[in-house]
């Protein structure tokens, strides 16, 4: 495969201690562009009655930065690859707190998706850019301790940072969560800018071709297919949660907060679970994943009338979605070893792409259906991917993929 790769002119020795400050301030960056992300996911009633426009309508604010961030990811990786990495997150994160202030003064609903669209770029360029950096920061040795403390910061987001942004949103309004998170994203900018020492560019891929190749690969298109069905199965869902738990189980502000802290809370165990179980059986993580999920969704219409019954399902949701990003993520890792930061993009892009394909898609069903119909859908589609996997075992065979992973020699 053909690669251009750039090494740095010099590696610095760095103690332990101000490695570990800085892997602190990339996962609270992390924290905040996740939180950001996936805020107006408990927020989308009473800022779509704010400007008047429908749930359905409202679910761009998801769309919006899904889509930027699978487009902005691999030119942003790409052109960028020359840059020192310090400067590029800091950048990033600079374009995150603007956005957050942007939505925060918003009088238009068009102003608030420009926002989004910043937040998007954020997304896709830290993603492909930031989360691999944490070995560069400590040392071989505490690489792998270190790379969870960065990716921690993904269900943190939904166990923190969207309970107490719809707890904030719900005692002082949204524009104030969103002024909030301004003031995080700041902090972690100062953060970044104290901590992180210069990171000239290491082992990064500057050739479009070499995104191209990896798309050939048997691997890497089961790994696109399977993280197509599974992330645009949830998203299509999770997105109007908030509106299905006021309108159908009758549930309050103040629950509906307590509810997703849970649901949190249940995916933080699904990612540790996830991750220990896609390690020795891939088609299994993935199948179990998809297939709770299916059950939680097909069920929720009907027993999600009560408040007992849709906690329990939540719950439930929750172990199964905190596996998924996991699962894809080694998937695409395996299936390009060579190119480690390539299948990064490819993982950023492509699930990013289907988040925004997602809640556009169940903004649609709800908007000419039914909050209840919405939920049918995605557990059909979940219900696939647990078919795909089933039915995948030639071609991960093939792949190498089905394999359980081995610790590396040296």
């Amino acid at each position: 495969m053909p690669t251009e790769l750039i090494t740095p002119t010099s590696t610095t020795r760095r103690t332990s201690l101000p490695g570990w400050w800085s892997v602190s301030a990339l996962t609270l960056a992390l924290f905040a562009i996740v939180t950001t992300e996936i805020l107006p996911i408990g927020l989308l009633t009473p800022i779509g009655a704010e400007f008047g426009v429908t749930e359905g309508a409202a679910g761009l604010m998801m769309t919006m930065p899904g889509l930027l961030a699978a487009v902005a990811a691999p030119p942003v990786t790409l052109a960028t690859a020359r840059v020192d990495r310090r400067l590029m997150l800091c950048a990033l994160v600079l374009l995150l707190a603007v956005a957050n202030f942007l939505t925060a003064a918003a009088p238009a609903y068009w102003l608030v998706l420009v926002a989004r669209v910043l937040v998007g770029t954020t997304i896709g360029g830290y993603w492909s850019i930031g989360v691999g950096l944490a070995a560069r920061l400590v040392g071989p040795a505490s690489a792998g301790r270190a790379t969870a403390v960065v990716f921690a910061a993904v269900p943190l987001g939904s166990v923190l940072g969207v309970p107490a942004g719809t707890f904030l949103g719900d005692l002082a309004g949204w524009r104030t969560t969103f002024a909030a998170m301004g003031l995080l994203s700041t902090g972690a900018l100062a953060l970044l800018l104290l901590t992180l020492p210069a990171l000239p560019p290491a082992e990064v891929v500057t050739r479009p071709s070499v995104l191209r190749a990896l798309l050939r690969g048997t691997g890497t298109r089961y790994a696109l297919l399977i993280t197509f069905l599974i992330v645009m199965a949830h998203f299509a869902t999770y997105t109007y949660v908030t509106p299905f738990l006021r309108q159908i189980t009758g549930t309050g502000p103040a629950r509906i907060t307590g509810y997703l802290l849970l649901y949190g809370a249940a995916g933080v165990a699904g990612n540790f679970i996830g991750g220990a179980l896609v390690t020795r059986a891939p088609r299994l993580a993935f199948g179990t994943a998809a297939a709770t999920i299916a059950a939680a969704t097909a069920l929720l219409p009907a027993l999600g009338r009560t408040d007992a019954g849709a906690l329990a399902l939540l719950i439930i949701w929750g172990l199964g979605y905190g596996a998924v990003p996991v699962c894809s993520q080694t998937w695409f890792a395996r299936a390009a070893p060579q190119a480690p930061e390539a299948a990064t993009v490819l993982f950023t892009a492509s699930f990013q792409a289907t988040l925004a394909a997602g809640a556009l898609t169940g903004g649609a069903i709800v908007d000419h259906t039914s909050l209840r119909v919405v939920m049918w859908c995605g557990a059909v589609v979940a219900g696939l991917v647990v078919a795909v996997a089933g039915a995948g075992g030639s071609e991960l065979d093939q792949a190498g993929l089905d394999q359980p992973i081995r610790p590396a020699t040296t």
